[in-house]
């Protein structure tokens, strides 16, 4: 009887040994917030990212799951990030007609925004008294996370705090352009969507596919360009 009650406590150890637990519990998480975030009436300032990972962090809190165990069996998801960016190039050419009609504000207003994205935040943290390490990390946080790794592991910074920091930048962005976009107004579908992927990365661009297919496609364009551009400005400037 013993023996069988020392193998049923084993069971979660065992299970969290393996990938498939930390992809199961990743995607039980995922759909969940899904779920609540159409429940509650899909508030802007409540995406389900957020949702999913406020969940997913009671799970493991609550059942004292190995944060590295499931870290490692994640992987096999986070592995996924590259592919699905670069998915984001069909909707891009099936809008092409549309970016080839605005190259000119493209290509004027991206240097200037993505520059302003990172330096803003540096030296706000900066007059703050914020240590190399935490400048590192919020550098690149208006780009996508499988770019802002690499730049932030390149600078010296901690993808943690990283992270935290793009989960935020992408909720907040997303809740003041749609602000903004009401007060100004701004109804053309194609800078609403550049400004949601230029500031918001992923959850922006989610957030301009609820708009139209259009304006995921230009959230994909300008979520696209402001991290490529980031990655070659990025280090140099930081460094210097």
């Amino acid at each position: 009887m013993i023996e069988l009650v020392e193998r049923f406590l084993a069971v979660p150890d065992a299970l969290s040994a393996s990938p498939i637990f930390a992809i199961g519990l990743t995607l039980s998480a995922f759909f969940a917030g899904n779920w609540l975030f159409a429940r509650i009436g899909k508030p802007l300032w409540m995406p389900p990212v957020v949702l999913s990972a406020v969940l997913l962090s009671a799970v493991i809190a609550l059942f004292s799951v190995d944060y590295a165990r499931y870290q490692e069996g994640a992987l096999w998801i986070t592995v996924l990030l590259g592919p699905a960016t670069v998915a984001l190039g069909i909707p891009l050419y099936q809008q092409i007609h549309h970016i080839r009609a605005m190259w000119v504000p493209i290509v004027v207003t991206l240097p200037l925004a993505a520059t302003l994205a990172a330096v803003y935040a540096v030296v706000i943290a900066w007059a703050m008294g914020a240590t190399p390490e935490v400048l590192a990390s919020l550098a690149p946080k208006s780009v996508t996370a499988p770019i802002a790794i690499g730049i932030t592991e390149q600078l010296g910074g901690s993808v943690p705090l990283m992270m935290g920091g793009l989960l935020i930048t992408g909720v907040v962005a997303t809740l003041f352009v749609d602000v903004l976009a009401k007060w100004l107004p701004v109804e053309d579908e194609r800078i609403l969507g550049f400004a949601l992927g230029l500031n918001g990365h992923a959850i922006g661009t989610a957030r301009a596919f609820e708009i139209s297919h259009t304006a995921g496609a230009f959230a994909s364009l300008g979520m696209g360009l402001t991290g490529v551009f980031t990655a070659l400005i990025l280090p140099v400037v930081f460094h210097l």
